[in-house]
Formats: structure tokens, C-alpha cells, sequence
């Protein structure tokens, strides 16, 4: 690992702490900290108002940004087009915070995610003359773990969540030194703005036994269950946002959110605990005496938030979301089970729910250790994580994960054709003499492959090296083009994927095929060569690895 990449690393974790912390005192600690003491009218109206806000910031400042945050992270991260540019990254931070600072059932991490992803595109991209094309993202991958380390003031979650999110069942390859750095200096860089105090200070014995290991297989499984269905419903959400008018989903979305608040005051004794991303709730659940029935509102009432939040085009994430949910349904069960550990159950929740909702388990529990300032816990909370993945499936929270890294062919295959295509194509006519195709575009040019087209550039065959050269010398002359083209070849669309090119070309003769329109113009040729990109494979290689 090249040290420009780690010191790059370390500036980009500073500059997203700095961001992130900025942020995070605005928005957390001045605007939803006061209206969560605000007048109940103030609460009811807030969360309507912030919505319309994040959608007109989305449109007019975002330049038609969507409200994604994490997914544009994994979205960029896979090599698919993401907006980091200037008018969507500060489309977004609007959105985030009038969604966030007007109560939305979202989390602060979202664009804590963004945030990051974005500060390492940008700085990789200033410095991707000193960077190899992979190293751009490994600054990607430093940015967010920086975000997601500085917004919960836990640095070890931070680097592995950037590592695990993007694939459900391996780690990001080279990218856990940058991460790592990234991580650190973005912690230094928050806390210096807001402090050090951990999320959850939990009190309690962190001392185990076997009874307490059996009920961390409970929770587990349970979770599990929740986390599968509460990501099918995220999903149903955002599908809901997509081809819902926001106009009308938008304004429906806050009268749901602005009912759940009256609902909650008369419920929890005036608290309003499905506003903001869940931090006092989650409390409430940790030092309130409370009765399963209450555990079950609340978790429902934080579900049907969420879920409005999102299918109104709020912009947040649901890590803290998923927390919440695993924080009621372990204290539930603790209650079921009548544990003598009164905070040990909704720990294990939350290891459990946040690692089984975004396929993150190792991160999960680090969050755990973290964020309640109790390691002990770590060892149930494996177990409960664990439980909760096997039950999971492949449900998630985000289309946008992958089950695991492809090779570099795997991974182009994904891509349209429009990718390897060759546009600027020499072409042949039909009369031409096979004597003068040979002159230009064999002997000269050393083509193997010439595609052959009317005046109009409509295709018509290709014509190879091969058939060329089985032709007596003698007779190029007095035979054409057109005497020995191929018409069998196969043709690609260009709305085809480069799967289909491979499996095309290895049943062909030729190593090239022609890209035909659906009017019969040639759009252009992909060869082998222009699918294997040998450049991007160089790239890849670290010259100091081969040392």
C-alpha cells in the first residue's frame, strides 16, 4: 500500500470530521434538540414542513438529486454512475438536514455516508495523477468510514462498516489500512467539535452464563425475522418514492408522521419518541419500566415513521433506525424471559437487528462495544448476530449490495456494451476489391475484422482476415467485397450487455462483432480486447506488491 494513499486517507478523514461535526452540532445538537422541547403543535407540523423542505432542496439546489445517501456510496463503489458533484452533494446536506432537524425517523449516518464518499471522490479525483485508478477508491472507502466513525464517535465501527457494507458475505479487498486511517482521523476530527461521550452509556452486569448465551440465540433468531421483514418494507418504501407523485406522497407522509406524534404523547407520557433517528427511544427503552405491549407500540410506531419518512423522500439513513427496532425487540424478550441483566437483551437486539438489516455483523457488534462502552457484551452479541444473519437470507436494507467481489470480467460483464465499444470504425464497401481491402486494412492498418456498409452506413457483413487469405492472390482483383463477406455472423444491440458480447464472440470465428441499431446503422465494433480493458487491469496492479 502506497503511503500517499494512507496520508491521503488521513486528509480525507479529517476534512469528513470536520464536515460531519459541523453538521452534527447544527443540526443534532441546536435545531432537533429544540424541537424535541418544542410546543406538541411545533412537533405535530415540524416533520411535514422539514419533507416538503428536503424534496424542494433535492429539486432546485440538488438539481433533481434523488434522496439516496448510502446507496450512492455502494452505487459508486460498484463503478455505477453516483452524483458527488457540487450541486447534488449540497442538494443532499440541505435535504439531510431539514429531513433530520424536523424530526424524520432517519438516521444521522446516512449523510454522515454520503458525506464522506463524496469528500473522497472529490479529493481522489485531485490527486488521481499521484493514484493508480483503484486508489481513487480506496479514498471513497476512507471517506466513509470517517463519516460513519465520527457521527457515532466509534472509529472500529466506522472502518468496518465501510469495508463490509458494500458485499453481504466478504470484505471490500485493500481497503482496511485506508479505512482504518480514515476512520481514526475522522473520530479526532468530531469529537474535537462535539465531544466523546458514548451513544449508549449502559449500566449493568456485563458477566454472562449459559442461560444468558441461550437468549442471545433467541434474540438472534427473532431479530433476524425483523430485520428480513423491515427490510422489505424499507424497500417497499423507497419503490413507493419513485413513482408516487411527490406531491401527493410527500404531504401524506407528514400527516402520518405528524399523527404518530400525537399518538406518542398520549402513549409516553408526553414524550414524542418517534421523532429524530431513534436516540431517545432507544434510551426510553434502556431506563424506563416498561411492559411488552408498550415495547410493541413503540416498535411499531418507529416502523410506520421510518417508512413514511422514506416514501415522503426524506433523506437520512436507517443504521440508527435498525438500532432502535433491535433495542425494543431485545428488551421484549428479556422481559418474556424475565433476564435478571436488564440491559444485556436490548444490546444483543441491536447487534442482532443492525447487523441482520444491513448484512454488516462484525460491524454490529463493534457498534455494540462502542457506542455502550461495555466490550463485555461482545461475546453474546457474536451469537446474536450470527442468529440473526442465518435468518436474514438475503434480505437487506439496500438493493445495492452485492453477495460478493467479481473478478474484473465478472464485473464488466454487468456493464451496457456502450462500455468496450469501438466507434471509430473503418469500414468497407461491398465493391471494393479484395486487392485494395487487403492494401488498406490488412497490410497497413492490420485489421483481422472489417465491417462491410452502403452508402448509407447501413451494415451489411463483416469480412475477415481468414476468408481473405483463402482466396488466390491472383484473383483479388476481379473478386469484391461483397463475394466473400460473412452474413452469418452474430450482431449485437446496443442495448446489450457485455455477457451477451462474451458469449457471442466465443461462438464466433471472428474476434470482433458488429453493433447494429435497430434502423440497420452500424453503431460501431466491440473486440476481446475492448472487453478485457487490459489498462484498467494495469491500474489495478500495485507495482510495490510485486516488489
Amino acid at each position: 500500500m502506497a503511503r500517499r494513499v494512507v496520508l491521503a486517507a488521513a486528509i480525507t478523514g479529517v476534512l469528513v470530521g470536520v464536515v460531519v461535526g459541523t453538521f452534527a452540532w447544527v443540526v443534532d445538537g441546536q435545531i432537533l434538540e429544540r424541537l424535541l422541547h418544542a410546543p406538541l403543535p411545533v412537533q405535530v407540523v415540524a416533520p411535514a414542513i422539514g419533507l416538503v423542505v428536503s424534496v424542494l432542496a433535492l429539486r432546485f439546489i440538488g438539481a433533481g438529486a434523488s434522496p439516496a445517501t448510502t446507496d450512492e456510496y455502494l452505487r459508486a463503489f460498484h463503478g455505477f454512475d453516483a452524483r458527488f458533484d457540487g450541486r447534488a452533494f449540497f442538494g443532499r446536506m440541505a435535504a439531510s438536514a431539514a429531513t433530520l432537524g424536523s424530526g424524520g425517523a432517519v438516521g444521522f449516518e446516512g449523510p454522515s455516508v454520503y458525506f464522506g464518499a463524496g469528500i473522497g471522490r472529490a479529493l481522489g479525483t485531485r490527486v488521481q495523477a499521484l493514484l493508480a485508478r483503484d486508489d481513487v477508491r480506496l479514498l471513497l472507502v476512507a471517506g466513509v468510514a470517517a463519516g460513519v466513525g465520527a457521527i457515532f464517535r466509534a472509529p472500529a465501527t466506522g472502518a468496518v462498516f465501510a469495508l463490509e457494507v458494500p458485499f453481504r458475505n466478504e470484505l471490500a479487498r485493500r481497503s482496511l489500512l485506508p479505512a482504518l486511517v480514515g476512520a481514526a482521523s475522522g473520530y479526532l476530527a468530531f469529537v474535537a467539535i462535539n465531544g466523546t461521550d458514548p451513544l449508549f452509556p449502559v449500566a449493568g452486569a456485563t458477566v454472562v452464563d449459559g442461560r444468558d448465551l441461550a437468549g442471545a440465540v433467541l434474540v438472534g433468531i427473532t431479530s433476524g425475522a425483523g430485520a428480513r421483514l423491515f427490510g422489505r418494507l424499507v424497500r417497499w418504501a423507497k419503490s413507493t418514492a419513485d413513482r408516487t407523485p411527490k406531491a401527493l406522497a410527500t404531504p401524506l407522509a407528514g400527516v402520518v408522521l405528524g399523527g404518530l406524534v400525537l399518538i406518542s404523547h398520549a402513549a409516553f407520557d408526553g414524550e414524542a419518541l418517534t421523532l429524530g433517528p431513534g436516540f431517545h427511544a432507544t434510551e426510553w427503552v434502556f431506563e424506563a419500566e416498561t411492559t411488552v405491549l408498550l415495547l410493541v407500540l413503540l416498535g411499531t410506531m418507529r416502523i410506520v415513521a421510518t417508512l413514511a419518512t422514506v416514501a415522503g423522500s426524506g433523506t437520512g439513513g436507517l443504521f440508527v433506525p435498525l438500532v432502535v427496532q433491535g433495542a425494543i425487540t431485545g428488551q421484549a424478550i428479556g422481559l418474556l424471559v424475565d433476564s435478571p441483566n436488564p440491559t444485556l437483551y436490548p444490546v444483543l437486539g441491536i447487534a442482532a437487528f443492525l447487523g441482520a438489516g444491513y448484512r454488516v455483523p462484525l460491524a454490529a457488534v463493534m457498534f455494540v462495544a462502542e457506542a455502550t462502552g461495555r466490550p463485555g457484551f461482545v461475546v453474546p452479541g457474536l451469537i446474536a448476530a450470527v442468529a440473526g444473519q442465518l435468518l436474514a437470507g438475503d434480505s437487506s436494507v439496500t438493493a445495492f449490495q452485492r453477495d460478493e467481489r467479481l473478478g474484473h470480467i465478472e464485473r464488466r460483464a454487468t456493464l451496457p456494451i456502450s462500455t468496450a465499444l469501438i466507434t471509430d470504425v473503418a469500414t468497407t464497401r461491398p465493391e471494393t476489391s479484395l486487392a485494395e481491402l487487403f492494401t488498406e486494412h490488412i497490410a497497413l492498418a492490420r485489421r483481422r475484422a472489417i465491417p462491410v456498409v452502403d452508402e448509407n452506413r447501413n451494415y451489411l457483413g463483416m469480412v475477415l482476415l481468414d476468408d481473405v487469405v483463402a482466396v488466390d492472390a491472383s484473383q483479388w482483383i476481379e473478386v469484391t467485397v461483397g463475394d466473400i463477406a460473412r452474413h452469418d455472423l452474430a450482431v449485437l444491440e446496443p442495448e446489450s450487455t457485455v455477457a451477451a458480447a462474451l458469449i457471442e464472440l466465443s461462438r464466433s470465428p471472428a474476434d470482433h462483432l458488429a453493433v447494429v441499431g435497430p434502423d440497420g446503422s452500424l453503431y460501431g465494433m466491440v473486440s476481446q480486447d475492448s472487453i478485457l480493458d487490459l489498462g484498467d487491469l494495469m491500474d489495478r496492479i500495485d507495482p510495490e506488491s510485486e516488489q
